[in-house]
């Protein structure tokens, strides 16, 4: 009697254990957390800074109705490194970095923590199958999105007016909020939401595609072969959500461009028809294909690199 009452204890305290996280895992996991914030922060930040002076002419462009060429576009570079300052090519750069390091931190963790949980639940321990791998790109990106865009806002408001509107992060969003009210801050916020799931899903299932074909080399990617795969992930995520770009970046910056403040089917109708479809809802993307493939192949590359070393330290 009393045996099987131990015996039924024991029984139970194993049960338990098997159910229950133990202390070393569940550190584990918080390291592993920490890790990719970090090493996502990073990536991002070292990606939109190298960048920088390519993405605020860009968004110029977009949310005016000028014809954009590449001439154009390398015209306006100069003619602000001429007037403002070297400098200036990075005005917004500080709202940027405000915005991308939790941007990007959230994304890649977010995106180790789906891949982990979508690979549980399919009975993928390694690397997931076509379409989990897809929709934890676009999960990872909406997370973050929703988290950050605010700071976006700011960063697009900053990016296309004198520096005399706005001295500094903080006072953009004193003046949206008294101006403009406080909703303003997550106006655009839908068609950015539409963007970024098929540009994260996209991006995060390119490069992952790409890195699971390579390991049937069974050596680990060389860092220019990384770039080279994020610079494919990049182009191939931008291209397929650059129009609703076009759209965001629109309604973000309505008021102070002198576009009224619109819904989604209007911003569209309006660019289509003051632009043409072409002409209006991809301008700009020749640009993008010379930012983004670097900005995303730096991203990535300097996320996994990151990762390896920060497992090497822990070992």
């Amino acid at each position: 009697m009393g045996n099987g009452v131990k015996e039924s204890a024991v029984r139970v305290r194993e049960d338990a254990e098997a159910v229950l996280p133990s202390p070393v895992n569940s550190k584990s996991d918080h390291r592993q957390v920490l890790s990719s914030l970090l090493s996502g922060a990073l990536a991002g930040a070292l990606a939109k800074t190298a960048v920088a002076p390519l993405d605020r002419t860009k968004i110029i462009f977009q949310v005016s109705s000028k014809r954009f060429s590449a001439k154009e576009a390398f015209r306006l570079l100069y003619f602000t490194y001429l007037n403002e300052g070297f400098l200036s090519l990075w005005r917004g750069n500080s709202a940027t970095m405000v915005r991308v390091v939790p941007y990007a931190a959230i994304q890649f963790s977010a995106h180790e923590e789906y891949k982990r949980i979508l690979g549980h639940y399919y009975g993928f321990p390694g690397a997931l199958p076509p379409w989990p791998r897809l929709l934890a790109g676009a999960l990872a990106g909406t997370t973050a999105a929703s988290l950050t865009y605010p700071l976006d806002l700011v960063r697009a408001r900053m990016a296309v007016t004198p520096k005399e509107m706005y001295s500094n992060i903080f006072h953009v969003f004193i003046r949206i909020s008294r101006e403009e009210g406080l909703k303003t801050l997550y106006h655009g916020f839908t068609p950015t939401v539409l963007g970024v799931i098929p540009y994260a899903g996209l991006s995060f299932f390119t490069y992952e595609t790409l890195k699971s074909l390579h390991r049937g080399k069974e050596t680990e990617p060389y860092p220019l072969e990384r770039m080279i795969f994020g610079a494919c992930a990049g182009l191939i995520g931008q291209s397929a959500s650059y129009p609703l770009d076009v759209v965001r970046r629109r309604m973000q910056t309505a008021g102070v461009t002198g576009h009224p403040h619109a819904s989604i089917a209007h911003t569209l109708r309006a660019i289509v028809r003051e632009e043409g479809a072409v002409r209006g809802l991809y301008k700009g993307l020749s640009m993008n294909w010379l930012k983004g493939p670097i900005a995303v192949g730096i991203s990535f590359t300097t996320f996994d690199l990151m990762q390896i070393l920060l497992r090497h330290l822990q070992s």
